[in-house]
């Protein structure tokens, strides 16, 4: 039992401190250590990344609150937009959930180490441009608040990653479109924890007493107490290293954690 929350504990300074450094939400840092954890713990891996995906977006509808305080603080978030996105981002992550829930645990994995991948490579590239004021239109907003929900659903983030570009392109400035995403996490990770937990009890005969369908609660409360902990310090180091250095730093970390995952799949 100790060695248990230790590890979740251990996930948690992980965690915090790789979002303080380099600005994430966590849940692509938490998803693979959680995997590995829950394969040390012998939880069976035709549910292991499910769990993992489950409890990521378990901890990020905590974590979000916080970050979502403090950019409405400095009035960063465009609560309008919020409300617009919210509706698509929330359907998506849902239908995200349910889609995660049927796939294998193979494909899920490979999936979430394409994706891993594929952000690594996107930190390469010249950060985006605004392009049309137009992408804010009712029916683009929609769309994409859906297409960004599946997607954040099924690899356990908090689409910051994918709406902060959106926004930017759509005219917002850097700043805006960070604190815009902040508040985006909320809706998405209550959403997708609510298909995780009532597919995961639907489709699969899970044992154990921490677990709700594919939410793992003790891993979720060891991670929450200690990368709360850690963010600041993360945050801290940040202040001193280049905005460059960190993002060629972290695709690295994220090229890492896709190749392992894709050899294990």
């Amino acid at each position: 039992m100790i060695l248990e929350w230790l590890s979740f504990a251990l996930a948690g300074v992980v965690a915090g401190f790789a979002a303080g450094l380099f600005g994430i939400g966590g849940g692509l840092i938490i998803v693979p250590i959680l995997v590995t954890v829950f394969s040390w713990q012998g939880l069976s891996a035709e549910i292991a990344i499910h769990v993992a995906i489950g409890t990521s977006l378990m901890t990020i509808s905590v974590t979000s609150l916080s970050s979502m305080r403090a950019h409405h603080r400095y009035g960063m978030t465009e609560w309008p937009l919020v409300g617009r996105l919210a509706p698509g981002l929330m359907v998506g992550s849902l239908t995200g959930a349910v889609i995660a829930a049927s796939l294998s645990s193979a494909l899920l994995q490979t999936l979430f180490a394409g994706f891993a991948i594929l952000m690594a490579g996107r930190m390469w590239l010249p950060p985006p441009h605004a392009l049309s004021p137009r992408l804010l239109s009712k029916l683009w907003i929609s769309l994409y608040g859906i297409v960004t929900g599946v997607i954040s659903a099924m690899v356990g983030i908090g689409g910051g990653t994918l709406v902060v570009p959106y926004l930017v392109m759509a005219g917002q400035s850097m700043q805006k479109a960070v604190g815009t995403a902040a508040a985006c996490g909320f809706p998405i990770a209550v959403s997708g924890v609510i298909g995780f937990i009532l597919m995961g009890s639907q489709l699969h005969e899970i044992e154990g007493e921490w677990l709700t369908g594919f939410v793992h609660w003790q891993a979720f409360i060891g991670i929450i107490v200690t990368s709360v902990l850690m963010a600041p310090l993360g945050a801290r180091l940040a202040r001193h290293l280049s905005h460059r250095k960190l993002s060629q730093s972290f695709s690295l970390v994220l090229l890492a954690v896709g190749l392992m995952l894709l050899s294990q799949g």
